[in-house]
């Protein structure tokens, strides 16, 4: 079967390294990639969010499969154009991806198929939006309603602050994305990720991660993307994985199958693990960057046949995903002035002895300029290692930050501590 994999992140390189290791697999294409990526796949010069070139592609090359990694061909409504032509394609149309393309829509969700969630207020212009803020108790939380790269989260401490969040967000700060905000209660407890693939009618758990949203070391600084992740999160038992599963999960795939807007893919679901049980934060209509490259270094199994019965409405007689039972940690290494205005062109090298020591350098924002390996974004690389326990890997997982040479660059040091500090007995 010929694939195509759309995107360029370490998502995607991870995506692809596991998607090569299937015996079902012809030709590997993706769009449009990065130097990582090439290892395994044919680059292809393709808009992933132009789904009549997208499709045109497919026809041309028989493509079995398409694989959609980001959030943003999804909320174009590539996979409806895909699906309209015949093509197999893995991930939500536009309406379900609605689920991650506005907050508010999956408050009103919530509302209607009785999913705990923080409570909320809508506010469409930034009057509204003040006025609202009396409501809630500080901290607050402010969102910017649409996709803003994980970065359109303000927690506000006091009200002067959660006033000027307001004003950020409608001023501009993260364009169409802040045309409405979502306020919502702040919830106590600890964050995590929990994923789950489905083709509109059944849903399978595939894994949970905990990851590391702010910048700096002890979580403080700006939200961004992502710095590190690691897999599994242990304080997500099978107990709350089994009452996430009924209470969160199933409800959703249900009504969304009901009001004719059908989520098959992955569901995402950001959880908070408060005091009275699991509430979904927020929900994603594909993996996480960076939880999808440890969930890949501990998938066991064949991941395209697992996502091409996903597509093909086929999971209800699927094999239940497996995982290894070692821990799996990733260390994003960023280029300096990320998450604001990245340092662009910095050089990269010493991968080749990174990976030595058992570690996975996976390509997030890479480019070649003249031969050399050099920086292109935001997150940059994903270095990423298995062991017996988080603390294992993240020993494996900074060795390897310490082989590669990025002087441009730099990382968060602390990734994982709350899952090592919980193996040590002071958690």
């Amino acid at each position: 079967m010929n694939v195509l994999l759309l995107g360029s992140g370490g998502r995607e390189h991870a995506l692809a390294w596991r998607l090569t290791q299937s015996p079902l697999l012809d030709t590997l294409f993706a769009a449009p990639g990065n130097p990582g990526i090439a290892d395994h796949a044919t680059i292809v010069t393709l808009e992933p969010t132009d789904g009549a070139a997208v499709t045109a592609f497919c026809a041309e090359q028989d493509i079995g499969l398409v694989i959609v990694g980001p959030e943003a061909p999804l909320v174009a409504g590539v996979a409806d154009d895909l699906r309209t032509a015949g093509i197999a394609v893995f991930g939500p149309g536009r309406a379900a991806a609605q689920l991650e393309g506005s907050k508010s829509f999956t408050k009103a969700l919530c509302d209607r198929a009785n999913i705990p969630t923080a409570s909320y207020v809508r506010a469409a212009a930034l009057d509204e939006a003040l006025a609202a803020l009396p409501q809630f108790a500080l901290p607050v939380v402010v969102k910017a309603d649409g996709l803003a790269a994980g970065k359109g989260v303000i927690i506000a401490a006091t009200s002067q602050e959660a006033e000027e969040a307001c004003r950020t967000i409608f001023g501009g700060a993260f364009g169409e994305a802040g045309a409405e905000v979502v306020i919502e209660e702040f919830l106590e407890g600890e964050e995590i990720s929990f994923f789950a693939l489905t083709d509109g009618v059944s849903a399978l758990r595939f894994g949970s991660a905990q990851d590391h949203k702010r910048v700096g070391d002890g979580d403080v600084g700006p939200n961004t993307g992502g710095m590190g992740a690691y897999s599994p999160a242990s304080v997500l038992t099978p107990e709350i994985e089994a009452q996430v599963m009924a209470d969160i999960i199933e409800p959703t795939v249900r009504t969304m199958a009901a009001e004719g807007t059908p989520c098959g893919g992955v569901l995402f679901a950001g959880l908070m693990l408060t005091a009275t049980g699991p509430k979904l934060i927020e929900y994603n209509v594909r993996f996480g960057d960076p939880e999808c490259q440890v969930l890949m270094m501990r998938f066991d199994g064949d991941l395209l046949v697992l996502l091409r019965a996903v597509a093909e409405g086929r999971l209800a007689g699927a094999e239940p995903p497996r995982m290894i039972a070692d821990a799996a940690l990733t260390v994003v290494m960023a280029a300096n002035g990320y998450p604001g205005t990245p340092a662009k062109g910095g050089t990269i090298e010493g991968i080749a002895a990174a990976e030595a020591d058992g570690a996975k350098v996976f390509h997030a924002g890479t480019a070649l300029y003249g031969g050399a390996l050099t920086a292109s974004g935001g997150r940059v690389l994903a270095v990423t290692a298995t062991g017996a326990t988080v603390a294992a890997a993240q020993a494996t997982a900074y060795r390897a930050v310490d082989a590669i040479d990025f002087p441009t660059g730099f990382c968060r040091r602390d990734i994982g501590w709350r899952e090592v500090a919980r193996e040590r007995g002071g958690g």
